[in-house]
């Protein structure tokens, strides 16, 4: 018992002494900008050299339409993150092959925002790049309302002025803004995935992440729009956790007119899923069972965060995000 105690305290004291410094002040005034506002691009992250690519496109994206403000990644993956602090007794093999220093020394979004506090940032935005409000953007929007939360004694001694989170790729539930809206933006910015798949006249299959602890329709409700916007193309938007999963739709393959298929990943990166679960030679991948039941497959391996016009959704979150909280960016 003594010891679940202090499994419990702990933590939280660590948390309160590292957050101890202020505040978020709920002002709705406008805020001048004057070098203090900062963007968090927050990514589920990926250990796959070749898919930081599509995080950093969404960053240097995000970069040209605000060159003036300052702009940082975090990883919301603890075990993502893990794997890349172990590279770093390494760090000049992983540099010297490209990958970025702030992603090989990438830090979790209660250290990736106070060291922007400390670098007097005071006005801040958090943009996921998940694809939709599940698990991930719920803790990501925990962390960020528990700091914006705290409350000074004196209004001189708060962190922050603003401290505020954006919204997925796919939107978010709410009233605030329609889901209904991102998706449509989202499923735009496929266009050229469509005529791809009606250039080789195949259809269009895509491996979303999922969820097996959260049960949403967003990836039927897209596939539904898929097609509505692609009449053209036999869209089929499946996950690799929960549902629906490849047997979910599998046998409704056989109803388009076409045995070729155009295989890619409905995710922000082409990460482990898609190079080992969408891709990979293993018996159990989309691509060896796809194949063993006829269909002539080539996979596409390159995330959506690969398409500027995909990544620029982000962008358009941040400054619908900021144009509500009267930030400021440059």
């Amino acid at each position: 018992m003594r010891n679940t105690i202090k499994k419990a305290i702990i933590p939280g004291i660590m948390l309160a002494v590292m957050l101890a410094t202020g505040s978020l002040m709920a002002s709705e005034k406008t805020i001048n900008n004057n070098g203090d506002t900062a963007i968090v691009i927050a990514s589920f992250g990926t250990t796959v050299p070749s898919a930081v690519t599509a995080i950093m496109n969404i960053v240097d994206q995000t970069k040209v339409a605000y060159p003036n403000t300052e702009v940082r990644v975090t990883f919301t993956s603890n075990i993502i993150r893990s794997i890349w602090n172990e590279r770093q007794t390494d760090a000049q093999k992983w540099l010297n092959d490209g990958i970025p220093k702030e992603i090989l020394y990438v830090k979790n979004i209660i250290s990736t925002i106070g060291d922007l506090q400390e670098d007097g940032y005071r006005n801040i935005i958090v943009q996921p790049t998940h694809m939709f409000y599940m698990e991930q953007s719920q803790d990501l929007k925990s962390y960020v309302d528990g700091l914006a939360s705290i409350q000074t004694t004196k209004d001189k001694w708060s962190p922050f002025d603003k401290l505020v989170m954006g919204r997925p790729a796919l939107g978010m539930p709410g009233d605030r803004y329609d889901y209904h809206t991102d998706m449509a933006d989202a499923v735009a910015t496929l266009a050229k995935d469509a005529e791809l798949a009606k250039k080789e006249d195949a259809m269009l299959v895509y491996m979303g992440h999922g969820n097996e602890h959260w049960s949403t329709g967003i990836y039927a409700e897209t596939q539904k729009k898929m097609r509505e916007v692609y009449p053209e193309i036999s869209t089929f938007i499946g996950v690799v956790e929960g549902m629906p999963g490849i047997d979910d739709f599998l046998s409704h393959l056989q109803y388009a007119k076409t045995k070729k298929i155009i295989l890619k990943p409905f995710m922000i990166v082409a990460g482990d899923h898609a190079t080992n679960d969408m891709a990979g030679p293993g018996a159990n991948s989309w691509l060896s069972i796809l194949t063993k039941e006829g269909y002539d497959v080539h996979p596409v391996l390159k995330g959506l965060g690969s398409n500027d016009a995909f990544a620029n959704l982000f962008v358009k979150h941040i400054k619908d995000t900021a144009d509500e909280h009267g930030i400021i960016l440059h």
